[in-house]
């Protein structure tokens, strides 16, 4: 058994850009590394010494066994990002908790149940995007004009009898022009950022595990800078302790100043090649996490 598992599910076999990057730094470590399928009962993830989550990108339409996963493997070998964090941050409600601390948040209506779809969409007389609350890799996204309020309506409620509450935001303008900016940080330090093309060019996206993108590199703004730190601060103090890894994902609002569109601590793809330092920093976080002394297991049998 390798001394760290990468947490992965099936369909991403191949597809994770960072896990060879990683695999790699992770060696230069003196460790040894491989993915494993979450999903797989095979797998004795007690027997690695740390499960870092990874291309995870399948847990959302069955997150109540992803939680449960995490809960089992945590119980028996450290995992990072912890479970509690990994329930908190894949429900996007914790927007609501940024934006009533005053993070500048990308404005955002919510739906729970069909009666409440029409409000959500009211706000916005322009496009507007619809996704759900629980999603991975954009699934289950689409932008919608003025002219296709039904179309956003058949949506939300196709979410909504799916189980999962529905999120409504205006599409931002300026995405056209400068698309979005990930910050990634690790052990709460920032190391990259890496730009992002405009995700929605109108309409729904494809049933694919996640939506292709345009990525490049690109230089944090202070202003940018200033807010993913104050983002992580805010995590940290939420969550008990910095995370492994973190990306803030930011978008100008209609002044030009940065918002945040997402906080990932789950299974955000770090985007390792826009960075030379990058893998490394994120394996000598991991060797560091493995040299820091931890409680001892409970007695009960490894988790598969």
């Amino acid at each position: 058994m390798p001394d760290v598992l990468l947490a992965s599910c099936a369909p991403a076999a191949g597809a994770d850009e960072d896990e060879p990057l990683l695999v790699a730094a992770l060696a230069a470590e003196g460790l040894t590394a491989e993915a494993a399928d979450w999903a797989d009962d095979g797998v004795d993830w007690g027997a690695a010494r740390l499960v870092v989550v990874r291309s995870t990108w399948d847990y959302a339409p069955r997150r109540g066994e992803f939680l449960t996963w995490a809960r089992r493997v945590e119980a028996v070998t450290a995992l990072h990002n912890p479970a509690a964090v990994l329930a908190w941050n894949t429900d996007k409600r914790y927007l609501r908790e940024l934006a009533a601390d005053g993070v500048p948040v990308v404005p955002t209506a919510w739906a729970e149940h069909p009666g409440e779809v029409a409000a959500a969409l009211e706000p916005w007389p322009r496009d507007v995007v619809v996704k759900p609350v629980v999603s991975a890799g954009a699934r289950d996204t689409a932008r919608f004009g003025p002219a296709e309020r039904a179309e956003a309506t058949a949506l939300a409620e196709r979410v909504l009898a799916g189980g999962r509450a529905v999120m409504v935001q205006p599409y931002l303008d300026r995405l056209d022009a400068e698309g979005e900016t990930g910050l990634v940080y690790v052990d709460g330090e920032f190391g990259h950022a890496f730009g992002k093309g405009a995700l929605l060019a109108g309409g729904a996206l494809g049933p694919g595990l996640y939506a292709e993108e345009e990525i490049t590199r690109r230089t944090a703004t202070p202003g940018q800078r200033a807010l993913g730190d104050r983002v992580l601060g805010w995590v940290a103090a939420r969550t008990g302790a910095a995370p492994l890894y973190a990306r803030v994902d930011l978008v100008p609002g209609a002044d030009g100043a940065p918002q945040v569109i997402e906080v990932e601590l789950t299974e955000p793809s770090l985007f390792l090649t826009t960075d030379d330092g990058a893998a490394a920093r994120l394996a000598a976080a991991v060797s560091a996490r493995l040299r820091a002394p931890r409680a001892p297991r409970p007695a009960a049998g490894g988790a598969r």
